[in-house]
């Protein structure tokens, strides 16, 4: 392993003019991984060079989009069980410095702000009326209906400051908030649009898999049942298929986020990011 003046002397090399010279200290500085990112950093800050510091920055850029696509593909083999864990790592992409331990704690905060309010013996309905008072009315959170492309609406740290999201982001806190509480609500991958259902296999229901209802976390917490399902495939000419009604993996709802995120930076005309998503995409798919 190099010691930091090894690693601030390669720095200094990556303004050569000569390429070969480049490609072997970027190399070198690469595969050092997270080692290289604090020394890189410094020099950022110290140089003039406008060359340098582009250097600097995509090499910084590089080594924290490989740690991300080997923490998705660690999420994923070890099961994909932790879905805040996922939206945590996508974040990391436009955030790969961000304190997640804080966001951690703001979906700690919304949970116990709930359990504070709950009667033990609430019904289904009313477990899901308590969270939609706290999540909507206290909290404040709302669709953003005015950007609604906005990569930001994606990235879970910026929806949880913003208070604003897009149909699956606010999803995907609402499901983990409500999971924590011991409620079962689950994300559904219905097509253009990204529902919740809450799920109970004790009771009998409309469905074999036990769904009582779904939510619609973009609108409120709005709750419906399957005939709207039925009613918004039918507008979209689209044949009943099981998986538009039943909950979806952790996995495919991570899928959906960078998919989301790669028409996001379609429409800005960012092609690099939209290449890199598209590796994303392609560890989640394997």
């Amino acid at each position: 392993m190099l010691n930091t003046s090894e690693i601030n002397s390669l720095i200094k090399l990556l303004d050569d003019p000569d390429a070969e010279v480049f490609e072997h200290v970027h190399g070198k500085l690469l595969s050092l991984g997270g080692s290289a990112i604090e020394p890189l950093e410094a020099a950022f800050t110290e140089a003039f060079d406008p060359l340098l510091q582009e250097r600097i920055a995509n090499l910084v850029h590089e080594i924290q989009f490989g740690q991300l696509k080997n923490d998705l593909k660690l999420w994923i083999h070890s099961g994909a069980f932790d879905l805040l864990q996922g939206a945590l790592i996508i974040n990391r992409y436009q955030y790969p410095d961000l304190d997640e331990q804080k966001v951690i704690n703001q979906i700690e905060a919304i949970k116990r702000d709930i359990w504070l309010q709950m009667m033990n013996e609430g019904s289904p309905v009313e477990q899901v009326k308590l969270i939609n008072h706290v999540f909507y009315n206290i909290y404040g959170f709302s669709g953003n209906t005015a950007n609604h492309q906005d990569p930001q609406n994606s990235y879970i740290s910026q929806v949880l400051e913003t208070k604003k999201g897009n149909q699956i982001s606010l999803a995907i806190i609402y499901s983990i908030v409500a999971q924590k509480l011991d409620i079962p609500v689950y994300g559904v991958n219905l097509p253009q649009h990204f529902i919740l259902a809450y799920l109970d296999e004790g009771m009998q229901s409309e469905f074999e898999s036990g769904i009582l209802f779904y939510i619609n976390a973009f609108n409120k917490g709005f709750i419906f049942g399957r005939r709207d399902v039925d009613m918004f495939l039918k507008q979209l000419k689209l044949t009943p298929d099981k998986q538009f009604y039943e909950p979806c993996s952790n996995t495919e709802i991570v899928k959906r986020v960078i998919r989301n995120l790669i028409s996001a930076y379609e429409q800005l005309g960012s092609v690099d990011k939209v290449d890199e998503l598209n590796e994303l995409l392609d560890i989640v798919e394997q």
